[in-house]
């Protein structure tokens, strides 16, 4: 992949997801928040076969473009996979585990963002 913002990185990968039917993908700007990435993507699946498929789209569109996770978690498992890209963190959770675990509201101070195929909505949230 030609060099791009994190921000178009993770555009990227969230199209990757919706390609797949990913559900309910949020992008969240943790540059102020964290030091462990910029971006976290969280992306819902009705199914751990859901979860595989966008997890496995995504990892072999930017393997063809020469992007390389830097570690996968949970590849064999049903519930919830990690696809750590550094800059980029995404997290693809079957829907009742993504709400059990709440990260959106871990990190609610965070610029969020709504990604579907057609635009992106801003998330307002209290500071």
């Amino acid at each position: 992949m030609k060099k791009i913002s994190t921000r178009d990185r993770a555009l990227k990968i969230a199209e990757l997801a919706a390609d797949k039917k990913g559900r309910d993908i949020v992008l969240m700007d943790m540059r102020k928040q964290s030091s462990i990435c910029d971006w976290f993507i969280i992306v819902s699946a009705t199914s751990s076969r859901g979860i595989n498929a966008i997890s496995r789209n995504i990892q072999e569109v930017l393997h063809k473009e020469k992007v390389f996770p830097y570690n996968v978690e949970g590849e064999n498992n049903p519930h919830w996979t990690l696809l750590d890209y550094e800059d980029v963190i995404v997290h693809v959770f079957h829907e009742d585990i993504r709400e059990f675990y709440g990260l959106e509201t871990l990190w609610a101070s965070s610029p969020k963002e709504n990604f579907d195929e057609r635009c992106l909505t801003k998330i307002s949230h209290k500071q």
